[in-house]
């Protein structure tokens, strides 16, 4: 099977297959292009790091989904699709309350592994608008279809809702990320940041996805369950670091898991919490343990009033 093609830091860069390389001369014309041929990519489906259960599931599931869409992508075409877009609002901007209270980043959900069927026919778009208008600070929409029931579609109908009845909050594009190819449907769909599982990938794939996203102008949250997880996110030059409460090998929820790992997490980090924030009692450890922001779908996806638990969470 072909090599993945990836983009990583410092100039464009990506892997080749050796189908598009052919001959020695088509070699000698890539190498005289300035481009530079990275080491070999693990092979695809091949992942370095130990995961178990229905993470490993649904990482093998995503790479089988996402690979009759890989191509070479590089630094200059993900700036140069940046540039031709308008410019999405900033994702981290928006988790740094001037108020000093706690963030917010509503999720749309229609089920999950854990949960089931939360809101199995719910409408992206005015999903998104309840947020809006109960003062949601950012949005995280699902575009994973097999095992939460989301599409890139609703994200690209959530970001359209937002132009013609602003103000728009920034959109987290939630999906298993692996390849760069994805980076780019986030960008042109109109979301403001990415999502980087660390303990689903290797060193490389995780370079190569936050060097995408910053060439095409997204932020990068790094999601975290452990102590190995936060000193490779650090290493990375992860901005935003969010601490999953709920493990995604065997849908344990623990905020203990906050409690433990945000207090490590260094100053000048945005600091998240993700998962069973349910209320004020949740919102607060997540607060006392350093968090500025926490990520909330199940709660709110089923709230009767939005506004009321987004008032409740945000003065815990």
């Amino acid at each position: 099977m072909d090599r993945a093609h990836s983009v990583g830091h410092g100039g464009d860069v990506a892997w080749p297959t050796d189908a598009q390389l052919g001959t020695r001369a088509c070699t000698q014309r890539w190498r005289r292009s300035g481009k530079r041929r990275l080491p070999p990519a693990p092979a695809f489906g091949a992942i370095t790091v130990r995961m178990s259960d229905k993470l490993a599931e649904i990482m093998a599931h995503k790479r089988q989904e996402i690979a009759p869409l890989l191509r070479p992508i590089f630094e200059s075409d993900l700036a140069n699709l940046d540039a031709q877009l308008p410019r999405p609002p900033s994702f981290a901007a928006a988790l740094r309350r001037t108020d000093g209270r706690l963030a917010v980043i509503s999720e749309i959900k229609r089920r999950s592994p854990s949960a089931g069927a939360i809101a199995a026919t719910a409408n992206a778009a005015e999903q998104a608008r309840k947020y809006q208008t109960a003062g949601a600070d950012a949005l995280s929409v699902l575009t994973d279809q097999k095992f939460f029931g989301g599409s890139l579609d609703d994200l690209r109908f959530v970001v359209r809702e937002f132009s013609t009845h602003g103000p728009a909050l920034p959109c987290l594009r939630k999906d298993f990320f692996i390849h760069p190819v994805q980076v780019a449907e986030a960008r042109e769909a109109g979301a403001s940041a990415i999502l980087i599982i660390v303990r689903a990938l290797n060193d490389e794939e995780i370079k190569a996805l936050l060097g995408a996203a910053t060439a095409a102008g997204l932020d990068a949250l790094f999601e975290i369950h452990n102590e190995p997880d936060l000193a490779r996110a650090i290493t990375h030059g992860a901005k935003i670091i969010g601490v999953n409460n709920r493990d995604l090998a065997i849908f344990k929820t623990d905020l203990a898991l906050t409690e433990r790992l945000l207090p490590q997490v260094p100053a000048g980090i945005i600091k998240v919490s993700e998962s069973g924030i349910f209320g004020a009692a949740e919102a607060g450890r997540a607060t006392r343990a350093g968090a500025q922001a926490v990520l909330v779908g199940e709660a709110l996806m089923k709230a009767v009033d939005p506004a009321a638990l987004l008032e409740e969470i945000r003065s815990a």
